[in-house]
């Protein structure tokens, strides 16, 4: 339909809804969303509230933008007319599915529900359906139900998802009290469906950031179709009545201020996963307005977009890819000098934090006069906001509706000029570096939704030069090659200084030596920042019984259980360290062997005991696997210590490759550390046959607890009684043990594979761009990439910001080598971009 088509269009539609926030609306939402696309139909999303993160989701499962439906932020006359914008927009779709916001009847605070999802369906008339939570309930829940679908005569509630049933006989009772009240019952999820996606410390996180998103959409699209009635909902969204509205049009609420013939400015617009929060119709408007929109990656190019004459910055997440966005001082040089020059720009949020000084002590752009950090308490709230002062935005005095979501806090430099009054309170920064007589940046905490005020794009794009403000993309890059060069020739001598590039025995050198405050850590291997909730939830219960002496036993059996192994094959120890301890104390080798490139923690622990080590070495044209020569070389060895996969290399070697290593007389030790990170853990010579086989296992890495260590041994009866015979009482910490009971259970077990599968992607990621890059690599079956970048690589990279494990400390290796973790796509594209710039300048050197 185009604005010109008669009013009363038809569209089914529904509005997801539910009691209050956590009853799982969401996941049921783009649930229906994504099922109903896999049947080929057009669906058109749309978010009650000032959300941006699940209309990200929206977005991902329907292919189509997601619309905002918020009366204060828009105005309710807004609301049908981009619905139908949603559904008209760029086709027309088969259905609308609508998801709500909080409680059905929750709005702004004092205006009797005023926004809320009630309220939306109602200035829509769009049926409901309620999600509801049955985990703590039965047949109450039908009370619930009745009350919701009663109280407001303008609702039409046509049928009900109960989600997180216990079991089906608890689904259905709740069922059969719910269609006692005359509400259908549209589907029963049961309580382990697994149907959720993670969340942050503002809400969901954002699609944009999971790599694994989309997969995470085609389970929770499977679980809809498995347990909720599509073909039921189908006839309700039809009985819709037609829209009597004609769709909202940027063209149509904004004129174009560009003179026709001219060229069409470009306005470049933050995007890439750390500024994921805009509005759709923030772009169509500043289009209709005649700007050229053009997206770019603060964290990943190097410039601003070419011609760029102005600058918008919306929401997100910088402060948790800070790190990335500072060392791309390139575009940080650029956009400092730009603003500086008086390039008209607008940073909402997270675009004023990336314009400060600082953000969580990383430098950044430095426009703006303030430095921000995360703080204690979320600020949530909807505002009325007038300006302070004449800014590309429009004149002093104009009004708008915003919301504030956030939970860092800034501290301003006194005397700094506001740019909006809020409820009597200035709040963000109006400036005019260029002194142009009028604010030409506009940086604050102040979400706006520009359907609302469209006066604002009609004003940012009257005020953009018709030249290019930003200056040329090469002076950020000439100042960073400057830059570099002036830290890489200080870098060696600082880091003998302050980390010891002398490291002394490199057998002791690990990868946390690498780390400093102030660069990003691609070296040390530890998945997550912190342990997950369930996980911290544990260890905190824990802590009420520290004051007992610590029992092994619970521990013990359940990781026995967990392999399908006897209690007295396995023993708990103090991470992987300790294995190797008792180790070298337990045993008198004759000829030790111990097969490198390998974690140098095994050798140090034999060496420190006094036995003599003979080393194999693998070779790189091998890709460091076993060969005949390799294995005949270990000859006799009454001790042979091999990875599995090997630290550094990341060699996956065959179990029937390693089992031949067993013999009489020998003990084989695998360390498999990281064999938790292989999916379905192949080639893991547990269970099966241990008759002179040791086997250690690390739980630090994959559950972000290095600093309780936890690990164990499986392997031989006697040869862990052995080893146990030399561990102090009490050596495994109350801490640690709970952490080995709580891994070892299913659903532990079940999202340890989910990390492995999202790491093989990640890993997938940095091996293809390293690739492109013309970098060998080696390894694919670890949660680290070993890399041939060449010599002084390792530096250049310390001195743009980036911490990457040495390799020379590996016997078997030289300089060239360097071990990378893996991380997140976005992290790692920094890192890439980062090597792009340092690679051909030492080819140059090289060259030369």
């Amino acid at each position: 339909m185009s604005p010109s088509d008669p009013v009363g269009t038809p569209l089914p539609r529904l509005l997801v809804a539910a009691p209050a926030s956590g009853h799982g609306k969401t996941t049921i939402a783009v649930g229906v969303m994504a099922a109903l696309a896999r049947r080929g139909l057009a669906v058109a999303p749309a978010k009650v509230g000032p959300d941006y993160i699940d209309p990200g989701y929206h977005a991902l499962a329907t292919g189509r933008p997601s619309r905002t439906l918020d009366p204060w932020l828009v105005g309710e006359g807004r609301v049908a007319p981009l619905l139908a914008r949603g559904a008209t927009h760029p086709h027309r779709a088969d259905i609308a599915v609508i998801e709500g916001v909080m409680g059905l009847l929750d709005g702004r605070l004092g205006t009797d529900g005023f926004a809320s999802s009630a309220h939306v369906a109602a200035l829509t008339r769009t049926p409901v359906v309620l999600v509801v939570d049955i985990s703590a309930t039965s047949r109450t829940v039908a009370a619930t139900v009745h009350g919701l679908a009663t109280i407001d005569p303008r609702l039409d509630v046509v049928g009900v998802v109960l989600n997180k049933a216990g079991t089906p006989r608890h689904g259905q009772e709740a069922r059969r009290a719910v269609e006692a009240v005359g509400v259908p019952v549209r589907g029963v999820l049961p309580r382990d469906a697994a149907m959720h996606v993670p969340s942050r410390h503002l809400g969901l996180v954002p699609a944009a950031e999971r790599s694994s998103a989309a997969a995470s959409l085609d389970h929770i699209a499977t679980i809809a179709e498995q347990h909720i009635d599509l073909n039921a909902l189908l006839p309700a969204a039809d009985a819709a009545p037609d829209l009597e509205v004609e769709p909202w049009s940027p063209e149509l609420v904004v004129s174009s201020q560009i003179r026709a013939g001219a060229s069409r400015p470009v306005v470049a617009v933050g995007g890439g996963r750390a500024f994921t929060f805009r509005y759709p119709e923030t772009v169509e408007l500043l289009e209709a307005a005649g700007a050229r929109v053009v997206e770019f990656d603060p964290a990943r190019d190097e410039s601003l977009p070419e011609g760029t004459c102005g600058l918008y910055l919306g929401g997100g997440f910088p402060e948790v890819h800070a790190r990335s966005l500072a060392t791309n001082r390139p575009l940080v040089e650029q956009i400092r000098s730009a603003v500086a020059a008086g390039l008209p720009t607008v940073a909402e949020c997270a675009g004023m934090l990336y314009l400060a000084e600082a953000l969580e002590g990383h430098p950044m752009v430095g426009a703006v006069p303030a430095r921000a950090a995360m703080g204690r308490r979320l600020t949530l709230g909807y505002r009325e906001a007038v300006s302070v002062t004449d800014s590309v935005l429009g004149p002093g005095g104009t009004r708008v509706t915003g919301h504030e979501f956030h939970r860092t806090r800034t501290t301003p430099v006194a005397g700094s000029p506001a740019a909006w009054s809020l409820d009597g309170r200035e709040e963000g920064f109006a400036l005019d570096p260029a002194g142009t007589g009028r604010a030409t940046l506009v940086a604050s905490y102040l979400h706006t939704h520009w359907a609302g005020s469209p006066g604002l794009a009609a004003s940012f794009v009257a005020s953009l030069p018709r030249r290019s403000a930003a200056g040329s993309s090469s002076y950020g890059q000439q100042h960073h090659e400057v830059l570099l060069a002036q830290r890489s020739a200080a870098s060696s001598t600082s880091y003998r200084e302050a980390k010891g590039d002398d490291t002394g025995d490199p057998l002791r050198h690990h990868g946390d030596v690498e780390v400093a405050d102030d660069l990003i850590d691609l070296a040390v291997n530890v998945r997550l920042t912190q342990p997950p909730e369930w996980l911290a939830a544990a260890l905190v219960d824990e802590l009420a019984s520290v004051a007992t002496y610590p029992d092994a036993t619970r521990a013990r059996d359940a990781i026995a259980n967990r392999h399908g192994l006897a209690r007295e094959q396995v023993l708990p120890t103090s991470g992987g360290a300790e294995a190797f301890t008792l180790l070298a104390r337990a045993l008198t080798p004759r000829d030790a062997v111990v097969v490198h490139p390998q974690f140098t923690e095994p050798e140090a622990a034999l060496v420190a005991a006094g036995h003599a080590v003979r080393r194999v070495l693998l070779r790189p044209e091998d890709d460091f696997a076993l060969t005949a020569e390799t294995i005949e070389e270990i000859g006799d060895a009454d001790l042979v210590v091999i990875g599995n996969p090997t630290n550094p290399t990341g060699a996956l070697h065959r179990a029937d490759a390693l089992r031949p290593l067993v013999r009489a007389g020998r003990v084989l030790l695998v360390d498999e550390a990281f064999m938790d990170t292989v999916p379905g853990e192949t080639q893991s010579l547990i269970p099966g046959d241990l008759t002179g086989l040791l086997v250690v296992r690390s739980l630090t890495k994959t559950w972000a607890v290095a600093g309780v260590r936890a690990g164990y041994v499986a392997g031989d009866q006697d040869l862990v009684a052995t080893l146990a015979s030399h561990q102090p009482h009490w050596s495994v910490g109350s801490l640690a043990l709970r952490v080995m009971t709580e891994t070892a259970a299913p659903h532990a077990r079940a999202e340890a594979d989910q990390a492995a599968d999202e790491l093989t992607r990640w890993r997938a990621h940095l091996t293809a761009g390293l690739a492109g890059l013309g970098v060998p690599t080696t390894g694919t079956h670890a949660p680290f990439v070993l890399a041939r970048v060449g010599p002084g690589v390792r530096e250049d990279l310390r001195a743009a910001g980036w911490a990457v494990r040495r390799g020379d400390t590996f016997p078997g290796l030289d300089p060239s080598w360097v071990r990378i973790a893996v991380r997140d796509p976005h992290t790692i594209d920094g890192l890439l971009r980062e090597l792009g710039r340092i690679l051909p300048r030492r080819e140059h050197t090289r060259t030369a």
